[in-house]
């Protein structure tokens, strides 16, 4: 009988990703039975001690992972869950998990919930809570099928502390049935902390008025350690990087901080940061809707807030 929970952990840079003991804590916190682990890849073996707080972690090692592929790892994914037999399967809402999660689903003949930021246990049940509607609603979903499948949004999660590593089982799957390969990878060049894991994002908008605008946007975001962000308007013009956009066709950030500076705060643009903790809005139109989602607000233009605003956090971080 299908029980527990089984998350995939993840590797970044060679070392277990923060989300995956983001995920192990979610995990924890249901009580729906022991937490294993899945870890897929090549040459990833020697990562399996760095997840912690789970019972066991399965692997499987093959030069065949060697890059990700959609059908390899969903593959390596269902042979694992053949061996656990987990009533829930969790993953992150990361590039790998928003791609694994539905075709694992298919693939088990069950359902998925995306991009969630709550999970609980209702009469025995998973239930996820997902942003809706741009961020407008919460939509709250229910699993008839088993395993249920979420993936969860980093940083909307709690990450497990201390715990030793579980057991290691090596698992084997059949790599015959990958039909794609990956034949060359272009990846942005990015300078400091990638937007997605910022503590801190600092996202400037079409209000203000040009390209040049960012100078004080990028200084504010290096003095506080975070990353730079940007409105889909502004991408679309030009001013700014498309890999720098939040939203809804962006990314989907949730850290501590989020300062926009002269966005107007649209349905779309809120879904891609409507999880962060604290959003601080810095606009010159009083009714702008960015102030609905606020907890601190200034209103003001721009070019005389943020130098202030800047010299204030420079006074402080010298101050201790």
């Amino acid at each position: 009988m299908a029980n527990g929970v089984l998350i995939l952990a993840e590797l970044m840079d060679g070392k277990i990703a923060a989300v995956t003991q983001e995920l192990v804590g979610a995990a924890q916190r249901l009580g729906a039975g022991p937490v294993s682990a899945m870890l897929l890849g090549s040459g990833v073996e020697g990562a399996a001690s760095g997840v912690t707080g789970v019972e066991k972690t399965y692997v499987v090692d093959d030069a065949a992972l060697a890059e990700y592929t959609t059908d390899g790892f969903t593959n390596a994914a269902a042979a694992v869950v053949a061996l656990a037999d987990p009533a829930i399967i969790l993953l992150g809402q990361t590039n790998a998990g928003r791609d694994l999660g539905p075709a694992l689903s298919f693939k088990l003949g069950t359902a998925v919930a995306m991009d969630t930021t709550s999970l609980e246990m209702k009469d025995g049940k998973l239930h996820t809570t997902r942003p809706a509607y741009g961020g407008n609603a919460r939509a709250v979903n229910g699993f008839t099928s088993t395993p249920a499948i979420a993936t969860v949004r980093p940083k909307s999660q709690d990450a497990a502390e201390g715990g030793s590593a579980g057991v290691v089982e090596k698992v084997a799957f059949d790599a015959s049935g990958i039909r794609t390969k990956v034949v060359a990878r272009n990846v942005a060049a990015s300078e400091g902390v990638r937007l997605e894991d910022a503590d801190t994002v600092v996202t400037g908008g079409r209000g203000l008025g040009g390209p040049e605008g960012f100078a004080d946007i990028e200084a504010l975001a290096k003095e506080l350690g975070g990353a730079v962000g940007a409105s889909r308007a502004v991408a679309d013009l030009g001013w700014r990087p498309v890999g720098e956009q939040v939203g809804l066709t962006g990314k989907v950030v949730s850290p501590t901080l989020y300062i926009a500076v002269a966005v107007s705060g649209a349905s779309q643009h809120m879904a891609g940061c409507s999880g962060s903790k604290n959003i601080v809005a810095i606009n010159k139109d009083p009714d702008a809707n960015i102030f609905k989602a606020s907890r601190f607000g200034i209103v003001g233009d721009y070019k005389t807030v943020l130098p202030a605003f800047l010299a204030a956090v420079k006074k402080v971080r010298a101050e201790g």
